[in-house]
């Protein structure tokens, strides 16, 4: 038994499915670099580009899995996104299977493969529009940004949903809708 890595646009149900199976999650998102480093990349919008993977800690994502899965418990950063830094610290426990999830899990499918604890890769898809929607509300529910910065961004991330899930495939994740990938995960 190892990690279900659970990949997708922003807003395409990742957490939402974590959440439904009650499994133990790994929350790959409590991962991103605090907002005052001076190396993260920067979109032509003038902010923080937290869609490039160079905002993330891919190195002690993969760290935390491999320990998850092979000692059955691990100690993970807590990322606050309205505050963009870390707010703390929380043991991941697992004794079986376990879901990572995240915006960059398409980028620790093959450390994990060869690392020898993969289980299973999947990318969550569904019409774009329905994920924009999703997202946005998510987005301003939870006051992650500035409204403006929430629906230019949300524009943004509507055209690039198809290369998300275009990657994550090539990436080694099955595209699997959101129903669908809770029914075959539920039945494990």
């Amino acid at each position: 038994m190892g990690v279900v890595i659970v990949a997708g646009p922003s807003g395409s149900g990742k957490s939402h499915l974590a959440a439904r199976l009650g499994w133990p999650v790994l929350r790959l998102d409590d991962f991103y670099r605090e907002g005052d480093d001076p190396g993260l990349p920067r979109s032509d919008l003038g902010i923080v580009d937290w869609d490039d993977v160079a905002s993330w800690d891919l190195d002690a994502a993969v760290a935390a899995v491999v320990e998850l899965t092979i000692t059955g418990t691990t100690e993970v950063p807590v990322y606050d996104i309205a505050a963009s830094r870390r707010i703390g610290w929380h043991r991941v426990t697992a004794h079986g299977p376990f879901l990572a999830e995240g915006l960059f899990a398409p980028d620790i499918v093959a450390a994990c493969r060869v690392a020898g604890v993969l289980d299973d890769a999947i990318c969550l898809h569904r019409p774009r529009l329905v994920t924009f929607v999703l997202r946005l509300v998510r987005d301003l529910r939870e006051g992650r940004k500035a409204p403006w910065v929430l629906v230019r961004r949300g524009w943004r991330l509507l055209q690039a949903d198809p290369a998300v899930v275009e990657a994550a495939v090539a990436a080694g994740c099955r595209p699997v809708g959101p129903r669908r990938t809770r029914r075959e995960l539920a039945r494990r």
